[in-house]
């Protein structure tokens, strides 16, 4: 590991480099102070898309949110310069993307309100390695040439639990290799993220918040462990543009 992600190495989640999952990023207090400032905006700062609200502009009261961010990870060229403010509701999520190359190759995501999977599946070029359209991890083919073997076994679909107050950063393979989204869903797997036990509590409980209810047998999901989404959730996005442009918000979000 580098010099730069050293600073998190201990909050480091997965095989694929480099995601990391930081708990109870900010306190209760500073998530509802940040939630009433996003909505305390004014109407004209929220666009609606089909499945979603969000708001693009970094205002004052985030800058120090932002700074920290950027302080503390030391994953940024620069300070940030680029927020997105999205609104989730309990059934809504967003399609399987990538953030492009207007930005710097690290996000950092912090979570507000409701909890919810994010899914991390493999870049079409790469399902597709070798020319073997359709292929997947689990019918890989012991024939294939070992590098197209190799290329497939690296790069296999994962999820994160986004709790409450939590900060996610990923750059690097997560960034230019994957698709990232989340599922229209109130319910979604959560037993099997791979930082299911960095998502819990120091003392191993189920986070107590009011809008997540566990279920543990689901024949819909296979008898697993899920959540079930009952609330509202607010995601900041946080991203360093190369070069901002008075299109950039219509054209990247």
């Amino acid at each position: 590991m580098d010099v730069e992600t050293s600073a998190l190495e201990e909050f480091v989640v997965g095989s694929v480099p480099t995601v990391f999952y930081l708990p109870d990023y900010v306190t209760i207090a500073e998530e509802e102070q940040l939630l009433n400032n996003i909505y305390k905006a004014p109407i004209s700062k929220w666009r609606t898309l089909k499945n979603r609200r969000l708001q693009n502009w970094v205002p004052p009261w985030l800058e120090h949110v932002t700074h920290r961010i950027y302080a503390e990870s030391k994953l940024f060229p620069s300070a940030i310069n680029h927020v997105l403010i999205n609104e989730y509701l309990s059934d809504q999520g967003i399609m399987p993307h990538q953030d492009g190359p207007a930005y710097v190759p690290v996000v950092a995501i912090l979570s507000l309100g409701s909890p919810v999977i994010m899914n991390f599946t493999p870049h079409q070029s790469f399902k597709n390695a070798g020319g073997m359209t359709g292929i997947n991890n689990d019918t890989i083919s012991e024939s294939a040439p070992s590098h197209v073997n190799e290329s497939l076994s690296e790069h296999r679909p994962f999820s994160v639990a986004l709790m409450s107050r939590s900060l996610l950063i990923f750059k690097d393979a997560a960034y230019s290799d994957y698709l990232h989204g989340i599922e229209d869903s109130e319910l979604q797997r959560y037993d099997e993220a791979i930082n299911v036990n960095n998502a819990l509590l120091g003392d191993g409980q189920i986070p107590a918040i009011s809008d997540l209810k566990i279920v543990s047998s689901s024949s819909e999901y296979g008898g697993g462990t899920i959540i079930h989404r009952t609330g509202t959730r607010i995601s900041l996005t946080c991203r360093v543009v190369l070069k901002v442009h008075k299109t950039l918000v219509k054209l990247k979000i």
